[in-house]
């Protein structure tokens, strides 16, 4: 897979573009079924996951997801808290400096993962990071690419 600079730098236009005005549970309630929805629509096996804070206020699984797809939301999940970036962005800003985001981050491999799928709940206003939305499933740019997609389709809607 190559890692050029293009990519990365859309993912840094994305990861400002897709911002919130607010975000309450009734927002996850609508976001999240609406991601369903679509992963419904294109029979996609992932898990779909919503978090405020500390605490998941969405979630779904859908046939096909296994398990393990939600250990992989939890892990890219905890890099978008700590990094408050995409877990792609995060991923990308390693491997477009030939770092490796697993021996370099210095994070324990079995509770990060900086791959595609997971994005910042960020507040435009206060710039703050409220919460996380991602999937899990496919691989990892498709993961990214399915949800930038959906969260375009939402901010544009509100």
């Amino acid at each position: 897979m190559t890692h050029d600079r293009s990519y990365y730098e859309q993912i840094q236009a994305d990861e400002h573009d897709l911002q919130f005005s607010a975000f309450d549970r009734e927002a996850a309630w609508r976001l999240g079924n609406a991601l369903r929805s679509a992963a419904l629509e294109q029979g996609l096996p992932v898990v779909i996951g919503i978090t405020l804070g500390a605490q998941r206020v969405f979630h779904t699984a859908l046939p096909g997801a296994t398990p393990d797809n939600d250990a992989w939301l939890e892990r890219k999940a905890a890099v978008v808290t700590h990094y408050e970036r995409s877990s792609m962005g995060v991923g990308e800003q390693f491997r477009t400096r030939g770092r490796n985001f697993e021996e370099d981050s210095r994070l324990p491999s079995d509770r990060y993962a900086a791959h595609g799928g997971v994005f910042p709940i960020r507040l435009r206003e206060s710039g703050l990071v409220v919460g996380t939305v991602g999937v899990s499933g496919l691989p990892q740019r498709e993961d990214h690419a399915f949800l930038v997609e959906h969260l375009r389709v939402f901010l544009s809607a509100a």
